[in-house]
This record gives C-alpha cells, sequence and structure tokens, in this order.
C-alpha cells in the first residue's frame, strides 16, 4: 500500500522554522498543489489565519505571543487570538473601558477598521453614537454601552467638574439605580432636563423621563420598601 506522503508534521515543522506562511509557500512545503489538501491537515493542527492581508498568512498559536488584547504582530503581520478582523473588532469594543473612536481602534489593531466597524453596526453586534461629530462605537449590550458612554463623556471633560463628578458617580450604579438618578437630575434642571441628562450620560429621553415619573409617583418606594415579607417581624401578642 503506498504511504501517505501528505502528512500535518511537515506543514507543523515548517511553520515552527519560518514562524509565518503563505498557503502556496504550505503546497510547497507539503508537496501538493492542492488547496484543500492542505486546509485538511491545518485543521488538525492548532493553526491561526491572520486578521490582516486579507487572511492570506498562516501560523501555529504556540508560536504566537498574544498581548494582554489578544493580538500578535509578526513584522507586518498580525493575528488575533479571536480571529478575523470582525470578530476581533467586536471583541476590542465590548471589552473597551470607553468605547472606540475609529483612528483609535485602528491604532491598536494597526489595520483600516472602519468597514469592520460598519458591518458589525449592521449586524448589531455593536452600538454607535454620536459624540463631538464623530461615531464612538460601544457594546450592544445596554448598560455595558451605557457604562463606556459615561466613562467616555469624562474623558472628553465635561462642562464643569460637577458634570464630571456627576458622569463618575453614574458609571458606579446599576441600571435601575442610573435610570432613578438621571430622574432625579431632570427633576433639578426642569424644562428641558430630560433630554439634558440624555444628552449626558448617553441615554434615551424616555429613560430619563421614566426614572423621574417613578420618582414622583412613588413606584420605587411601592416595590422596594414595601415588599412582602420586608420589614421588622410583627410582635406576636397573646391574650
Amino acid at each position: 500500500m503506498k504511504s501517505n506522503r501528505f502528512t500535518a508534521e511537515r506543514i507543523e515543522a515548517f511553520l515552527r522554522h519560518n514562524t509565518v506562511a503563505t498557503l502556496s509557500e504550505l503546497k510547497t512545503a507539503l508537496g501538493t498543489a492542492v488547496g484543500v489538501t492542505v486546509f485538511r491537515k491545518l485543521s488538525t493542527l492548532p493553526y491561526r489565519t491572520s486578521y490582516s492581508h486579507r487572511g492570506a498568512y498562516y501560523t501555529l498559536d504556540p508560536l504566537a505571543h498574544y498581548d494582554e488584547l489578544g493580538l500578535w504582530s509578526y513584522r507586518d503581520i498580525h493575528f488575533s487570538r479571536q480571529g478575523t478582523l470582525l470578530d476581533t473588532t467586536a471583541a476590542l469594543v465590548t471589552k473597551s473601558p470607553a468605547g472606540y473612536f475609529t483612528d483609535e481602534l485602528e491604532t491598536v489593531v494597526r489595520v483600516a477598521a472602519k468597514d469592520a466597524l460598519r458591518q458589525l453596526v449592521e449586524r448589531e453586534r455593536i452600538y454607535r453614537r454620536v459624540l463631538g461629530g464623530r461615531f464612538l462605537y460601544c457594546a450592544i449590550e445596554r448598560g455595558r454601552h451605557q457604562e463606556q458612554w459615561a466613562a467616555r463623556q469624562a474623558q472628553q471633560g465635561p462642562e464643569d467638574d460637577l458634570q464630571a463628578a456627576m458622569v463618575l458617580f453614574y458609571s458606579l450604579l446599576d441600571e435601575q439605580q442610573r435610570r432613578l438618578y438621571t430622574g432625579l437630575e431632570s427633576l433639578e434642571w426642569g424644562h428641558g432636563g430630560d433630554q439634558r441628562m440624555a444628552k449626558l450620560f448617553g441615554l434615551d429621553a424616555d429613560t430619563v423621563a421614566r426614572g423621574r415619573l417613578e420618582l414622583l409617583s412613588g413606584q420605587v418606594l411601592q416595590e422596594r420598601v414595601r415588599r412582602a415579607g420586608g420589614g421588622r417581624p410583627r410582635a406576636e401578642i397573646n391574650p
């Protein structure tokens, strides 16, 4: 029986010696002109495809020295634990403390990312809104992107120290507390307060209005203070 000369070990040895390789180089190393044969052998190895150069380069995961963001570069070739540029961008935006502007993200990934950001927004994998005339990209999860928006607002330098303190305090609250806090601040501002707070904290004006109405109606007390079983236990009186 003819032995199989196409072995994954040949690809592994070639990559360990050269660190990265193109499909053409891997075909030569394996001794085949068929790309499918290379991919069949690669599938048995812990390999990674570059997110730069249109995925034209391959390496082995054990050879990569990923940084704290899960990125690694070999010369001008870039790899990510997340795989593709699309998945890498989604992960970076979601985990970012204050979201990303396009130029900031491109500095991190070291490739053009505008199209990837656009696709992710269209697929509802990330969220964007305008800040200072530019798009800020944040996590799709509402609570998370509110945290990122508040953090970015603090970085951008609000109009005064009071607003900076408000943004910082807001970022420490949970979702319900944030709604109630913005509703309270809206009451302090009076007319136009809902819109002002919505802009400052990155919320819908309807959310601010809801918090304001909950406070005015006493709904919070009804739900949180007077719950069944709450308060001190009733004393029994013996006849």
